[in-house]
């Protein structure tokens, strides 16, 4: 039977090509995301998918979407925890504490809400799974970017919990971390570290390239296949794991 997978935030980046990629694999894809245009377009692009609008920050709108999810799938096999979002660039001293909430309503409380609506579904897998998106600021602290950095510190405590308590119902819990992926949100950091260094955003660039041992960005199709395979039956025996795919990054940069 073909997986029943349920990407967050999957109409644009990283989630765009997880949900494309479980669908040419022959998955059954439902995405979700709070851009009504992108997800159009994406049923332009991927045959078959289905969509539904969700701002996961907002409880109602999780819970709805979730049934949605289920009814239109059939059932849940897989939950792609993806919804997140970069935060502001500034220090600890000078940080909006509203912009501070507002990224642990997505990133932590969305992915919560999402996951915690989700396991009665998965539970009826035969085979489920949950993968969810940290970071490498999941590893390490990284200046100006105190509120993105907890929230991807503490997914993977989340995960590890996850693992553990629904081990015995055959569910897999795993995150990947991915460094600095190609696209422009990584630009979009850059730039803010520039604005708040003052240095010039060739020198920020190439300070980010300095600290890991492939010089270069990381696809985000190889983030896809990294999540294809965790979701596979040749990764039955991985969970509770956290997978970096960041060029070997050693320290933050």
């Amino acid at each position: 039977m073909a997986q029943r997978v349920l990407v967050t935030a999957g109409a644009s980046g990283i989630g765009r090509e997880i949900a494309r990629a479980f669908a040419a694999g022959g998955a059954r894809v439902f995405v979700c995301d709070i851009d009504a245009q992108a997800l159009t377009v994406l049923t332009g692009e991927i045959p078959g998918v289905t969509v539904g609008i969700c701002d996961v920050s907002k409880r109602a709108e999780v819970e709805r979407m979730v049934a949605d999810c289920a009814q239109a799938l059939g059932g849940l096999d897989v939950l792609v925890n993806n919804a997140g979002i970069a935060g502001p660039t500034a220090p600890v001293e000078t940080m909006d504490p509203d912009a501070w909430e507002k990224v642990m309503q997505v990133d932590l409380t969305g992915t919560f809400n999402v996951t915690r609506c989700a396991i009665p579904h998965l539970k009826q897998s035969s085979a489920g799974v949950i993968i969810t998106m940290s970071s490498v600021a999941g590893r390490f602290g990284y200046a100006n970017r105190s509120p993105y950095c907890t929230a991807k510190w503490g997914l993977i405590g989340f995960t590890k919990t996850l693992a553990i308590e629904l081990g015995e119902y055959g569910i897999r819990a795993n995150a990947i971390l991915p460094g600095a992926v190609d696209g422009p949100r990584i630009q979009r950091v850059f730039e803010g570290r520039a604005q708040v260094s003052g240095r010039p955003l060739e020198q920020i660039k190439q300070e980010a390239m300095a600290v890991q041992s492939l010089k270069r960005m990381v696809d985000p199709k190889d983030i896809a296949a990294l999540a294809v395979f965790l979701a596979s039956d040749a990764a039955k025996s991985i969970s509770g794991q956290m997978l970096p795919i960041d060029n070997d990054m050693q320290q933050a940069s």
